[in-house]
């Protein structure tokens, strides 16, 4: 039957408002992407899913620690010592009030959103005046590091959740950011806003992801595309936030404190951890390098002649354009990189890269165009960048996969932290582990005091990440059991071990002073007389023991001395030891 006009007009309308309606409105305005993006990330946060267990797992539970340290008043580097800078603690607790019901996984991963989202509006709103398209070229890879909770780095064979080195991939998500700024953005006052409030966010982040920022920032500088009133304008306004928060908290000064703490505890070479950097992340590097030569032997001839320009009559203009070059911009970015992940266990490492390499393509297409020599800067420029994309793809889709195979863990008093999924055969073996490290102890605790871990990958086996879970359920049900038959109240609590989760899950309070994300090989100074009398006044501390570690032996012999005149040490649970401080009162 042949169609009449009217036949045609339902199927071409659909098509007819993609083209001309919604499509063409959304191909023009990725501002409208990035929005329905950040309004539906509540559909996971509404309700606790089930994240699979991963390497290190444990790290995340940090977050949970700080968000009760802070309700309870602490302000971070003033009332505890941490690690890193406080504002991912403050946000994961602002978003923590907002979704309680939330994964803290994903909430300490997405919070930094706060941050990174604004800015990223204020550049793609700069670039899609020019070109929608590039705008969409910075937009959707910024929105699929920030969403993707995952890695870059491979730590353990099977798949997971990665729950650590969440600070780390926050501050290469900001330093994307300042990155596409620093490349594309052209209006000063939003450069100048753009910087100066990444900076302020990789300081009080992590200070070593400041440290590759100021590379940046002096690249862009050098080369003109800083303009000096934007610089100013940053400067003025990173430092002033600085001086208002430190009369306001004096958390600043604390900080700092904190910082040089951590330099004199980790005392290692900076050459060997960027060595380390560099062979971890060798693919990248080695493309960067042979895009580096190959930038520089194209653009020779130019940079020669504004070489010789400048010596001719120098000027910081003539300097600027000498030192405007690809393979310049290209080195301080690999430099910065190589830089802050020397410091780090996880991380996304280089995504920053991906806005510098568009950049550089755009340049050579527009210089070249469809020529060998774009082919090749363009098949280098993609080298570098979609490792990280094809590896976090990767991460991602097997973690998720292969939790169809899991089972949720079974929990009384974990809250959502306790929304994990592992599978059975890992679950049985949990159960048989735990029965060995109880009925052998002195045998793991021999190992341990000889510096030996039960096994070298231990903290990243999932069993392990189970088993303190499991563990930390019933010690929570044995605290409550404890309290009733004796008609006391534990107000604080600590543990003498990595992380500290009960305050929050019990909804007691944390002592101030003690360190957070206790490693005492890394990030515990010694006790100064605040943490000796915070840590005597504890009213429990726990003391896991399934199975004993170097780490957990190495930080019972810090806080064991100070515990044994006012606590008792008792048996709470097969896997827990508890100190108990003498003569707390009874519950009124």
């Amino acid at each position: 039957m042949q169609a009449s006009s009217t036949d045609t007009v339902p199927s071409a309308r659909p098509w007819s408002f993609w083209r001309d309606g919604l499509g063409a409105t959304l191909a023009r305005q990725p501002l409208i992407v990035l929005a329905l993006a950040v309004a539906c990330m509540p559909l996971a946060l509404m309700a606790t899913v089930i994240m699979p267990i991963g390497p290190m797992y444990w790290d995340h539970y940090i977050y949970l620690d700080a968000a009760n340290r802070i309700s309870d008043g602490q302000i971070p580097s003033v009332d505890f010592f941490a690690p890193v800078g406080g504002l991912g603690y403050y946000l994961f607790a602002g978003w923590l009030s907002l979704f309680p019901n939330g994964h803290a996984l994903l909430l300490s991963s997405w919070s930094l959103m706060t941050v990174t989202v604004p800015l990223m509006a204020l550049i793609v709103w700069d670039v899609q005046k020019r070109s929608a398209a590039i705008a969409y070229g910075l937009l959707l890879p910024f929105l699929f590091f920030s969403l993707l909770p995952f890695n870059t780095g491979e730590f353990y064979p099977y798949p997971g959740s990665d729950g650590f080195g969440i600070y780390n991939r926050q501050i290469c998500q900001l330093l994307y950011v300042l990155a596409a700024g620093l490349v594309f953005v052209r209006g000063w006052k939003t450069l100048a806003a753009v910087t100066a409030l990444a900076m302020l966010g990789l300081l009080f982040i992590k200070v070593t992801g400041v440290a590759a920022g100021v590379i940046l920032c002096l690249m862009a500088f050098v080369a003109g595309r800083l303009p000096l009133r934007a610089a100013l304008a940053a400067g003025i306004f990173f430092f002033a936030a600085i001086a208002v928060l430190e009369a306001a908290s004096g958390i600043v000064s604390a900080y700092v404190a904190d910082i040089l703490s951590l330099v004199l505890i980790n005392d290692t070479s900076l050459l060997p951890r960027l060595l380390q950097a560099a062979s971890i992340n060798f693919g990248i590097i080695l493309a960067c390098g042979l895009l580096g030569f190959i930038l520089f032997f194209n653009g020779f001839s130019a940079f020669y002649g504004k070489i010789r320009a400048f010596t001719q009559k120098p000027g910081f203009a003539a300097f600027g354009e000498a030192a405007d070059q690809p393979f310049f911009w290209l080195a301080s970015f690999v430099v910065a990189g190589l830089l802050f992940e020397s410091q780090n266990t996880g991380s996304q490492a280089f995504i920053f890269l991906w806005p510098l390499l568009l950049g550089i393509m755009l340049l050579s297409y527009r210089q070249r165009g469809p020529s060998v020599a774009f082919a090749t800067i363009a098949v280098l420029s993609l080298s570098a960048a979609l490792p990280p994309v094809a590896v976090i793809a990767q991460k991602s889709a097997r973690a998720w996969i292969g939790a169809i195979h899991n089972t949720p863990l079974e929990h009384h008093n974990l809250k959502s932290m306790g929304a994990v999924g592992l599978r059975d055969l890992l679950s049985l073996r949990t159960e048989r582990l735990r029965a060995n490290y109880t009925a052998y102890r002195p045998a793991y605790e021999a190992l341990a005091s000889d510096g030996e871990l039960p096994s070298f990958l231990l903290y990243s086996d999932f069993d392990f990440q189970a088993l303190w879970l499991r563990s930390a359920d019933e010690a929570v049900s044995a605290i409550h059991a404890f309290e009733t038959a004796n008609n006391v109240r534990f107000e604080t609590i600590m543990t003498i071990d990595f992380t500290n989760p009960f305050p929050w899950l019990m909804d007691r309070h944390a002592p101030r002073y003690i360190a957070i994300g206790a490693d005492p090989y890394r990030a515990v100074p010694p006790p100064d007389q605040r943490v000796r009398e915070a840590v005597a006044a504890v009213d429990l501390a726990l003391y896991p023991t399934c199975p004993p570690t170097t780490a957990r032996l190495k930080l019972l012999n810090l806080y064991e001395p100070i515990l044994a005149a006012g606590h008792r040490r008792i048996t709470l649970t097969p896997c827990f030891d508890a100190f108990v401080r003498n003569g707390i009162a009874a519950k009124p």
